[in-house]
């Protein structure tokens, strides 16, 4: 086969063949299906600004039989590692991790769901959305077109999941910057997983599409009719617990059994039925098993709680895990008789593991059905609450193993004397990992007596709506890139909050503030769980529109590569830009031009980190949650001693900007109000027009006097580049700072680009449109 007139290799024939070259809807750029170097030098040219900056968790390593190793004070381990490639190859590890976990779930919803559809079901995302796959068609050159084409994108993620995973081996890379160049690669090819997965979901499961006001879903345990037998769902995959509405649906019955869920699976069960409940997010898991309201439990995958068994024992919920990701040791009931699993599930109390969905489904119904008579489901009354809190000393062991450092004692002491106060308070701080109840030497049921502390109120989350629409990247593709619209603000990850209200809070700011503000994940439901002074929760508040002042349910984790897809939208939608194969086009559009920024307040898993870093790779910068250092790396510039050098397309010549814009690809921020004026400052891109530097810039200063203190921020003076810069309230202040450091005016860049300024197979003309 010869392209361009140029015979090509046999290996780059194979990825043409695989990715149909045949079929012209765009050229092929330089890397599709890339490998681990085809995007090493663009990840090397962001490492040169954004430095890895390293916190290791452990100074030692323990890999192999050679240690374990002491790292500290320039020691190498017996393979010749140091510290920072040792937790370089921690950080590879872990987005390889959460790039397996989606892939993988990607995999088993796909083969699921070509059982029961076939390879040749087509792909439709409704009326408004062309542009199915941008993920897909960008890294891997590949427009699908059916289920059978998403099996060919998902084959190159795995294959490069293998080649990435054997460089982790000891022995390996010796370099921390290029296994965080792995890393980025991992993580790029994670957002490809993931939307494969939700893809695959829309299509097989007529998820919505195409819509922005989807139907909002009751939320909380007060949301939850437990006078009915009570099924939840637990995970991140929907294809047990859509088949189990399916039984329902079938039989008659889904006004007779409440179905409710906990993490994306909750979020994935009400995009297919109104009539499911969300739970709430990750934190709330141990808490609500021990409230014993669940009938029975069907665990997937992912973000599941490993001892639910063990707890769902203590109170008499039902157990049946549904996916070989986790089976807890269980039997496997997969080939047993339907009627002799219910019968022991029953009479004895055994928990199983059923790997065929619609046998878990029919099995849990009936289940549920027979015990929730025979079940008392009681909620504990103030007066118990104070008599277990009495047996409190108040010894302080639980604050001091608490991820969150709140005095819980405090808490319980204040209920023995019957003020419930401080404990309300405190539930909101709680991240559900039971360390406390655990270590008390006194044996206080301390999340017993946290249930007189949740609210039962009953609140809202709108249902996941999938990607964002084509139309809508029109309408807003110029005023993002020229900045009126300040910014794309994506709030995303885990529930590992410093305080459950800050992801309400932090929505409504920027809302208000007229940003575009997207939601997937436990972040998704913990916005919707605290409500203003006339009782509206954020998604009541603000229009579901891709647009200025929205607020966006995008939906579950795998819902993150429509985030990254509007980006890449943007850049081929708006910009016109080539997107096919064409990865590092698409990146340098999206740092330089597109004002994103990605917000994991409470990330704690893998996943959150790949999903984080391939965010990074593609050009969006990610504030993270004070627990997220324990990620043991951040990707900080240093400001005004950076290389801030980038390449003006339209005069073909490499300029110094000076402004650090974005200023940090990973950064931690230890509260909300330290986090709000960062993530403003984060969204300022070198493209700015004037009115739209000036429009960010407003937010910027604002932001900062309102949560960090009065005066202007320190590093202004880098992100004015001309008088028409500052902000007409903020003018008279900002120009006397300016006259005052001896500031001097700068042209802004008509076209600023990276191609150019590194080693590259993309030509510079590849930027211009």
């Amino acid at each position: 086969m010869a392209v361009a007139g140029k015979k090509l290799s046999k290996k780059l024939e194979e990825i043409y063949k695989r990715i149909k070259a045949e079929i012209p809807w765009e050229p092929i750029g330089p890397t599709p299906m890339p490998e681990i170097p085809d995007l090493r030098q663009w990840d090397m040219r962001l490492l040169k600004t954004y430095t890895p900056f390293y916190m290791p968790f452990c100074d030692l390593c323990c890999f192999c039989t050679y240690g374990k190793c002491d790292l500290t004070e320039g020691r190498r381990g017996a393979c010749g590692i140091d510290i920072a490639t040792q937790q370089a190859r921690f950080v590879l590890l872990a987005c390889l991790m959460g790039c397996s976990a989606h892939a993988a779930h990607g995999g088993h919803i796909l083969e699921f769901l070509i059982e029961r559809h076939g390879p040749d079901k087509k792909i439709n995302l409704g009326t408004f959305i062309d542009l199915e796959a941008p993920n897909i068609r960008t890294v891997v050159g590949l427009k699908p077109e059916t289920l059978g084409d998403l099996q060919i994108a998902l084959e190159y993620v795995f294959k490069e999941i293998a080649h990435l995973l054997d460089s982790c081996h000891t022995g390996q890379e010796g370099s921390a910057l290029d296994y965080e160049s792995k890393a980025l690669h991992a993580s790029m090819l994670d957002h490809v997983g993931m939307e494969i997965a939700d893809i695959a979901q829309i299509v097989g499961f007529d998820f919505p599409t195409s819509v922005a006001e989807t139907p909002l879903v009751d939320m909380g345990w007060g949301a939850i009719d437990k006078s009915k037998p009570v099924i939840l769902v637990s995970g991140h995959n929907p294809a047990t617990s859509t088949v189990v509405i399916d039984y329902l649906r079938e039989h008659n019955l889904e006004d007779q059994v409440e179905v409710c869920g906990l993490c994306c699976t909750a979020l994935e069960t009400t995009r297919y039925s109104d009539k499911a409940k969300i739970i709430g997010p990750l934190s709330r898991a141990l808490f609500f098993m021990r409230a014993g309201i669940a009938d029975v439990i069907l665990t997937d995958e992912q973000c599941i709680r490993t001892d639910t068994p063990q707890e769902a024992a203590k109170v008499g919920s039902a157990v049946i895990a549904c996916l070989d990701k986790a089976m807890y040791g269980l039997e496997d009931a997969t080939e047993l008789d339907t009627d002799e699993i219910v019968r022991r599930m029953v009479d004895n109390k055994e928990q199983f593991a059923i790997l065929d969905s619609p046998k878990a489904a029919e099995v849990a119904v009936r289940v549920a059905m027979a015990i929730a008579p025979r079940r008392k489901k009681g909620w504990l009354a103030e007066e118990e609450a104070i008599e277990l809190a009495k047996k409190c000393t108040n010894c302080g062991i639980c604050e001091q193993v608490c991820p969150n450092l709140f005095s819980i004692g405090d808490g319980i002491t204040e209920v023995a004397k019957g003020n419930f106060d401080v404990i309300r308070k405190q539930f909101n701080l709680c991240i559900g990992c039971g360390k406390c109840e655990q270590e008390c030497t006194n044996k206080v049921p301390i999340f017993k007596i946290m249930q007189i502390a949740a609210s039962m109120e009953t609140w809202k989350c709108r249902a996941g709506r999938g990607p964002v629409m084509d139309t809508e990247i029109r309408n807003v593709g110029a005023p993002i890139t020229l900045g009126t619209i300040p910014g794309i603000i994506a709030l995303v990850g885990c529930s590992n909050y410093p305080d459950i209200d800050d992801i309400a809070d932090m929505v409504d700011e920027f809302a208000k503030r007229k940003y575009i503000v997207v939601l997937t994940g436990c972040a998704a439901m913990v916005a919707g769980m605290k409500k203003d002074k006339d009782g509206l929760t954020v998604y009541e508040k603000y229009p579901p529109n891709f647009d200025a002042g929205g607020v966006i349910n995008i939906g579950s984790c795998v819902s993150n590569a429509h985030i990254s897809g509007a980006a890449i939208k943007i850049a081929n939608i708006f910009a016109a830009l080539p997107l096919r194969g064409n990865y590092e086009v698409m990146a340098d559009y999206v740092l330089n031009r597109v004002g994103a920024c990605g917000v994991a307040w409470g990330a704690m898993s893998q996943k959150a980190a790949s999903i984080g870093t391939g965010f990074n790779r593609l050009g969006v910068p990610v504030v993270l949650g004070p627990h997220s250092s324990k990620y043991r790396r951040l990707y900080l510039s240093r400001k005004e001693e950076d290389d801030w050098k980038v390449m003006d397309a339209r005069k073909r010549e490499i300029v110094d900007t000076v402004e650090p814009a974005p200023e940090h690809l990973a950064y931690v921020c230890e509260t909300k109000e330290k986090a709000m004026p960062m993530i403003a400052k984060l969204c300022i891109r070198r493209n700015d027009t004037p009115q739209g530097r000036a429009i960010k810039l407003n937010h910027y200063i604002s932001l900062y006097r309102k949560y960090i203190g009065a005066g202007l921020p320190e590093d202004i003076h880098l992100f004015v580049r001309r008088d028409a810069d500052i902000p007409l309230v903020y003018k008279k202040e900002v120009r006397a700072y300016l006259q005052e450091i001896g500031w001097q005016p700068r042209e802004p860049i008509g076209l600023p680009t990276l191609i150019g300024t590194y080693p590259t197979k993309v030509p510079l003309d590849a930027v211009i449109h």
